[in-house]
């Protein structure tokens, strides 16, 4: 006999399942998104160890090390973005945030970076933390003119500091795409978290990067850090990355975005563990959103027209005279000839006894 039902308890929701014609069932749901949070386990039951690539070994004498084969950096941009942290820094409204989006939808979709890098596709997390999803859409739009939206680009607008628990969150969705291949922060000071009271400043900084370091190293995937720079420019593009030398000195690389002067609008800088110092010159399309690679070095993009018209010349002709290159070029012969001596005394020409001029040694790179 059963018993009848208490009508002042809640009865259960009904749990469903889709049978087949022929009558063999069909697989449960997948488990729930790996960026939710999980739900908390009895006290009673061990806590279970997250799954994922092992850690890597961090002891080691020094003929086994030599006698280990290590695979190349993985690279999400080749030359710009590997495996590990990159601080992407630049003043407001430079343009940092249509860059990293533009990057995120490009290694999502296997499409080429910059206009121009081929890149391996594979998900990517974009954690757009200061857009609404309306903002999004629109700038996605006009990144995307017309092609479709690449499925891999997952985008979250909210995440907690990775202190407490973003970091875990991360882990939690890279263990779930195992073949992810981007991780996009903008902007970083949305997770940091806060600093431990009486910790040093530069103790601070290098330790908030240490959080998010800890999981790309774990998974071998390139991360970016969308940050600021100071108000007070410097020679040093390193020393305008805002907070302490700790947050530079914890990253795998460090990016400032500027604008130029010149015909570029804008002047990425690099340095880095795993890539070579540099300065790449870039344009911006503002009816596509996009950032272009411009060829040739920068300094070639970021002088006065004039200037990068001599260069060129001469990059291509060295030894040219005054003379040569004003008919070469169509510039003025006075125009020249003042530019030159200009160009000369701003280390942008060398000039020999005989008035012949070459392109310095780092500009010829």
């Amino acid at each position: 006999m059963t018993r009848p039902a208490d009508p002042e308890l809640p009865r259960p929701a009904p749990r469903l399942r889709v049978v087949h014609e022929a009558g063999e069932d069909a697989p449960w749901p997948p488990e729930p998104d790996p960026w939710a949070n999980p739900s908390p386990e009895p006290p009673s039951t061990p806590p279970k160890p997250a799954p994922g690539p092992p850690r890597p070994q961090a002891v080691w004498n020094a003929a086994d090390l030599m006698a280990t084969e290590f695979p190349e950096p993985k690279w999400a941009v080749p030359g710009f973005f590997a495996e590990g942290v990159s601080l992407l820094a630049g003043p407001p409204k430079v343009g940092k945030s249509w860059l990293s989006l533009g990057l995120g939808l490009d290694v999502a979709a296997g499409r080429k970076a910059f206009g121009s890098i081929d890149v391996e596709p594979g998900p990517v997390l974009y954690l757009a933390l200061e857009d609404t999803p309306r903002r999004l859409k629109t700038r996605m739009g006009k990144l995307l003119a017309g092609r479709a939206a690449p499925r891999d680009l997952t985008i979250v607008t909210q995440c907690p500091p990775l202190p407490q628990g973003g970091a875990d969150a991360i882990d939690r969705w890279l263990t779930a795409n195992p073949g992810a291949r981007l991780i996009v922060i903008d902007v970083f000071a949305k997770v940091r978290g806060s600093a431990a009271p009486g910790v040093a400043a530069y103790d601070a900084d290098y330790a908030a990067i240490g959080h998010i370091k800890q999981v790309a190293d774990r998974h071998s995937v390139a991360t970016i850090l969308v940050h600021h720079v100071r108000k007070m420019g410097s020679d040093d593009f390193l020393a305008e990355v805002s907070g302490t030398n700790g947050l530079a000195g914890a990253a795998d690389a460090t990016l400032v975005l500027k604008r130029s002067r010149g015909k570029a609008d804008g002047v990425l800088h690099i340095t880095g563990r795993d890539v070579d110092e540099n300065e790449h010159a870039l344009t911006f399309q503002p009816e596509t959103g996009s950032w272009l690679l411009l060829d040739g070095p920068a300094s070639d993009h970021t002088i006065h027209d004039t200037r990068a018209t001599i260069l060129t010349h001469v990059r291509a002709h060295p030894g040219a005279r005054p003379k040569a290159i004003a008919d070469a070029t169509g510039v003025d012969i006075d125009l020249t000839r003042r530019t030159c001596s200009r160009m000369a005394e701003a280390g942008q020409l060398n000039r020999d006894a005989t008035g012949a001029y070459t392109a310095p040694a780092a500009m010829d790179s």
